[in-house]
């Protein structure tokens, strides 16, 4: 007996890779977003899926939105997969960044760095976790979709798969890609990743 989870990354907005937005408001899907988000619409219509619930950031709430329509869901805000709080680097562009040591420490060591003022990578994946397993709990063999963010998508991923959060840059989790989990009393196991749906 186990739910499914699949963790759906918000689709592309305008400032994606340019822009560490975190939780920065007003960060909404452009076009290419919104092609997106239908596609993804589209895609999980036949899954199955029996609840969407979503980060509370704006472009994961219009990212979700399709997908519950099309189920004939409401959307769930849920602030365990709400994006990491970045601090004081809200809204700085990655460009600037660069130098900073601070930053470099954080992408080099995700499991003990801290961010300034904001969240760590372990607290959000405890938290993104803990969200999780609370869905499986509330209907152990449910089909849920969870539109998230990227590092937090990535941290629970490690999580299952026993990784470090220090090895999260070895792999991709793009905008308006779906990965999904099996999840169980106690354990899971990752079922796909990064399964990116052509818009």
């Amino acid at each position: 007996m186990a739910a499914t989870l699949f963790l759906l990354r918000h689709a592309a907005h305008d400032r994606v890779g340019s822009t560490l937005c975190g939780r920065m408001p007003g960060v909404i899907l452009g076009e290419t977003g919104r092609a997106q988000a239908a596609a993804l619409a589209g895609h999980l219509a036949r899954a199955g899926i029996g609840a969407v619930h979503s980060s509370p950031m704006e472009r994961a709430q219009e990212t979700a939105a399709p997908v519950a329509a099309r189920l004939g869901l409401e959307t769930r805000t849920d602030e365990a997969f709400t994006e990491i709080d970045f601090g004081a680097w809200t809204g700085r562009s990655f460009e600037s960044l660069q130098g900073d040591p601070d930053w470099t420490r954080w992408n080099a060591h995700r499991a003990t760095a801290g961010t300034p003022g904001g969240e760590t990578m372990a607290a959000a994946q405890r938290r993104a976790v803990a969200g999780a397993e609370r869905l499986r709990a509330e209907n152990p063999e449910g089909r849920f979709a969870v539109v998230s963010h990227a590092d937090v998508i990535k941290a629970v991923l490690a999580h299952f798969l026993r990784m470090s959060l220090d090895d999260i840059h070895r792999f991709e989790i793009a905008p308006a890609s779906v990965s999904a989990l099996a999840l169980w009393e106690g354990d899971g196991k990752v079922l796909s990743m990064n399964e990116v749906v052509p818009a």
